[in-house]
């Protein structure tokens, strides 16, 4: 076993680690940034089996626009909870 076959068996473990580790995972930006890893490795295998394309595309939508989209997404999702959460404290202290 050379090199080049560990590094790929490397990979290949942390792919399904990224996976069962994303779905286990109850907070959304760790969720978040195992799926950036996991793109990021994709991105990698990509390239060792030759197809560049494939790679490039990859690391551009699912690191990249898919990651910015979703950190756009929790950044909303936890200026929404704080405003119920101030809400909710403005009319608990009005009874």
């Amino acid at each position: 076993m050379n090199g080049l076959d560990l590094f790929q068996l490397l990979l290949l473990a942390g792919i399904v680690v990224c996976g069962i580790a994303a779905c286990q995972s109850k907070n959304l930006l760790v969720c978040l940034i195992i799926f950036m890893a996991y793109s990021v490795m994709m991105s990698v295998i990509w390239v060792l089996l030759q197809a560049p394309d494939l790679a490039i595309t990859e690391a551009a939508v699912g690191a990249g626009i898919s990651s910015i989209l979703l950190f756009i997404t929790l950044k909303k999702l936890r200026d929404i909870r704080k405003k119920v959460r101030h809400e909710e404290t403005d009319e608990t202290e009005a009874l």
